[in-house]
């Protein structure tokens, strides 16, 4: 247990380049998914998230069998599947089985094209499951650009988008337009799970685009608070999941879901107390 939390070992490696690389990253996407997030759980798109994923996930596979930044390819593998998901999930009822034809092709898909490539195994696994060595300045370069990017459209269409979100029926009514906003905000949950690809992993990205939006939903109602709670949570979780994971060389998405679910517990138990107690207190006349 001592060597699984060298404080000291920690300390050193923090002064690596790649490592303080690596914690840009994360903040980046941090920033990004906790924005993103609360907006992922009020639209329940956190299935559409795990879809977009794989598709991340075999972008990567395939710019890692042909030699390209394997960033480019999670993010080209991710918008393209937004944009389907986008498209073709329209309508409510079908949603549903849209995700799953597309999470399955994109599975099956990246599945081949690892099976393809015979070496360079332990970036097929950090495909899966995040690795911080993959992350080199160039890569911090196009997450940055990607993050701002995704958060100044997010920006621009934060308020329609929410309305939209919250009450969807009102909202058409008003004139917002949703078919226009949803494959719109489908592309930038799309970018954002590109984004984390390579730090916290394929499988494992929705301990960061759907956690700290539901954790935050436990403890306030306000859109506002919520994407604040969303931002500090998703942070706390990504770069603390890389600092605990240096001294043991584990995968980051390990430490990153634990403490991402831990958030999510205390959230819900602060929630449930919060509204037993509303529930005591007698209605003033």
């Amino acid at each position: 247990m001592g060597d699984l939390f060298d404080f000291t070992a920690m300390v050193d490696l923090l002064g690596y380049p790649f490592v303080q690389q690596a914690l840009l990253a994360a903040a980046a996407l941090g920033l990004v998914s906790g924005c993103l997030a609360p907006l992922v759980v009020a639209r329940k798109m956190s299935f559409a998230v795990h879809g977009t994923a794989e598709l991340a996930f075999t972008g990567a596979a395939a710019a890692l069998l042909f030699g390209v930044s394997v960033g480019t390819g999670a993010l080209a593998g991710a918008v393209v599947a937004a944009l389907l998901l986008g498209l073709l999930g329209q309508r409510g009822t079908e949603r549903d089985s849209v995700i799953g034809a597309i999470l399955s092709f994109g599975l099956g898909v990246g599945v081949l094209l690892l099976w393809l490539n015979p070496e360079r195994t332990a970036n097929k696994f950090s495909l899966l499951v995040g690795q911080i060595v993959g992350v080199d300045s160039a890569d911090v370069l196009l997450l940055t650009a990607c993050a701002v990017a995704v958060l100044l459209v997010f920006a621009f269409v934060y308020r329609p988008l929410l309305f939209a979100s919250v009450d969807p029926d009102v909202a058409a009514a008003r004139g917002v337009p949703a078919r226009v906003l949803t494959p719109l905000f489908a592309v930038l949950v799309g970018v954002a799970t590109a984004l984390g690809v390579q730090t916290v992993g394929a499988l494992l990205v929705l301990a960061l685009m759907v956690t700290p939006g539901a954790a935050a939903a436990r403890v306030t109602a306000s859109p506002l608070r919520a994407t604040v709670l969303a931002v500090v949570f998703a942070e706390v979780a990504v770069l603390g999941g890389i600092v605990l994971s240096l001294a043991p060389g584990a995968p980051v998405s390990a430490f990153v879901t634990i403490i991402s679910f831990v958030i999510y517990l205390a959230c819900r138990v602060i929630g449930k107390r919060r509204l037993s107690r509303l529930t005591r207190t007698p209605a003033t006349v």
